[in-house]
Formats: C-alpha cells, structure tokens, sequence
C-alpha cells in the first residue's frame, strides 16, 4: 500500500480545526506573557545547512564568510568527499562493492541530495557546529563506545548492506516509514540530506510542526505555565515517536519539553538519548525571516553534563514536497524472502 498524503494546507487546516474542538483547552497561554510579547511562528520554515551537530576539532565555533565558504566545500555528503562529483552508474557492474563502506551512500546521486550550500548562519554569525557548550562543540558521552554501540552498527549495516534480515524490525525506523531519519522530526530538530522544508502552524493552544521527512507531524500543546505543562504531561507508559512535548512562553520565547522519547530514535538520529532524557526547546523570533532555536539535552545516564546546540529556521519560499514514503511496497518483502531462500539453500547443502 502506497502511503501519500494531504496536502500540506488541508493538513493545516485539519490541525487548526482539531485544536480549536478539543474538549478542554490545555493553555489559556495568553496569561503567561503579553499577546505582544509572543511572535506567530506560523509559515514555511528551512534548517537547511552543511554545518554538522558536533564540531572538527581545531575550528572556532564561529567564522567568517569566507572561511564558511572554504569549509563547506570541504565537508563530506553523507560522509564522502566525492558525493557531487559521483556519476551515476550506466550498468550493474559499475555499482559498488556489496559490502563496501559506500554501498548504501552510493546508491544516491548528487540530484535527489540537497543538505545546503553553506554552514549555518545563526543570528549573522556562521557556525562549524550546532553544539555551543561544551564549548569544545563535542557531545560529553560518560562511555561513549557503550553509548554509540548500537548507532555504530545500525550505520554499518545501512551503508554496507550487511544485514542478517532476520525480521522487519531490523531495518531503520525511517526505510519502515515510521519517522524521518537523522533527526530532523526532534527534538533537536536537525537538518539532513534533503526535505529539509518545515510549515509552522501556531494558535493560541498549540504549536503544529509538519516535517517535510516523512511527513512527521508535531502537535504541541501550549500551556499557561511552566508548572502546568509538566504537569500535563501523559503517563510514562505512553512513549510516543517524537517524545511527549509540552510548551509555554517565556517572554518571547516558546519553550518546548519533551520527554520519554524512544530510545530506538537515537539509533537513527544525530545522538543517543536513555529512557530518561529530557530534550527542552527554545525557540525565538530573531527577525522577520528568522527563528533562532535552541535545544538542550539533560540525560544523566548518557552525558557528564547538559549540553546544548543552536541553530536558526530561515523563512523560505519553498512549499512542501509529498512524502509518499512507499510503506508496504516489494523492497522489504523480497530482501527478507530471499534471505530466507538462502537459509533453505544452506540447510539443503549440509
């Protein structure tokens, strides 16, 4: 079954309209800060750069505009140096090595890839990494190995090929259609190869969040108070993709809580995070065609401290590309039927 969509205003419309019905209102927002204090997020919104979450080390966190430019065309597309110059292959024999570090990169061209042309400009400045603390831009892993040990080999299985294929479960949340990969859902909302288009759709209540990715749909409420919204947070049991987010203003500032977020996102997504960690969002009107947004991560069990990454949502003129992510299609069903056929034929050979 082919999975398509809504078009992105009926969708809008659909969020405005389901907010406005709720039985009961979650926020009564207008009573934490002055209507004028608070900005209308609502529009079409990209995160679009080549600037990564972590930071090479060696380079300052902010540069120049010509030092972003002398950068950016040295950071790898999906990890090679060559992606834009990499032809696509006439005949079979010209496709990489099954197995290889580039099998699962490759079977991209430069075409459908559209990460940005430049690092990220925050606030006027251009950044090497979204992390800002710890100031030396790296994520502050207690055990790192042990931490990474299950992204590490998620990531080998895709860009190799080597999977066992012993179920469906075993392939990424995003090749299952179930969220987008790399992060770009949140929290810590992150730019990835393409689809990097966001449509903010805000009322008094709610903040709607349509990721381009797959479609993924944020709905957050949006509450009088800080205490308020954490005390409305659903029951620990309840786990949804994307985590269980709650908002309030400060001033200006929309603050976003998230927790009891998958673990099994971080395994495709830009960082690990435990059953315990809170990821709390901030996002403010830096200008007219900017939102400056911040997030920090608070996971004890993973990190040695807090850290915390910045980067902005620049207004764009793009509408949002159908995801139709082909759920259900032959791909999936003939990896894990030939597998098995090669199980029988080994059984059969002994």
């Amino acid at each position: 079954m082919i999975r398509s969509t809504a078009t992105s205003a009926a969708l809008a419309a659909l969020v405005v309209a389901s907010a406005a019905l709720t039985s009961t209102s979650p926020a009564l927002a207008q009573e934490a800060s002055p209507a004028s204090k608070r900005p209308d997020f609502t529009g079409m919104w990209t995160n679009e750069s080549l600037t990564g979450l972590t930071r090479t080390k060696g380079l300052p966190l902010k540069v120049s505009a010509e030092e972003a430019i002398a950068i950016a065309k040295k950071v790898p597309i999906a990890g090679l140096t060559d992606f834009v110059d990499h032809p696509v292959s006439p005949t079979e024999a010209a496709a990489p090595e099954k197995g290889g570090e580039d099998f699962g990169t490759r079977g991209y061209n430069a075409f459908w890839v559209t990460p940005g042309e430049n690092l990220a400009k925050v606030k006027g400045e251009y950044r090497t990494s979204y992390i800002v603390e710890p100031a030396d831009g790296q994520l502050p892993f207690i055990n790192e190995a042990e931490a990474t040990k299950t992204m590490k080999a998620s990531e080998e299985r895709y860009v190799t090929g080597a999977y066992p294929y012993a179920g469906p479960e075993e392939t990424e949340l995003s090749e299952r259609c179930l969220i987008g990969f790399g992060g770009t859902g949140g929290p810590g909302m992150m730019s990835v190869l393409y689809n990097n288009t966001y449509q903010f759709v805000q009322t008094d209540d709610y903040l709607m969040i349509l990721v381009e990715m797959a479609h993924d749909a944020r709905i957050i409420p949006i509450f009088a108070s800080a205490e308020l919204a954490r005390h409305s947070h659903k029951p620990d049991v309840i786990k949804p993709w994307l985590g269980d987010s709650v908002a309030w203003w400060e001033g200006g500032t929309l603050v976003v809580e998230s927790i009891n977020i998958r673990p099994e996102q971080g395994v495709s997504g830009s960082f690990p995070l435990s059953p315990s960690g809170k990821v709390t969002e901030r996002l403010t009107q830096a200008s007219e065609k900017e939102i400056f947004y911040e997030f920090s991560v608070d996971d004890p069990t993973l990190y040695s401290t807090t850290w915390k990454a910045e980067l902005s949502f620049n207004a764009t003129p793009k509408r949002l590309f159908e995801y139709a992510c082909h759920e259900g299609n032959y791909g999936l069903p003939g990896m894990l039927a030939g597998v098995r056929l090669a199980e029988r034929k080994a059984k059969a050979s002994k």
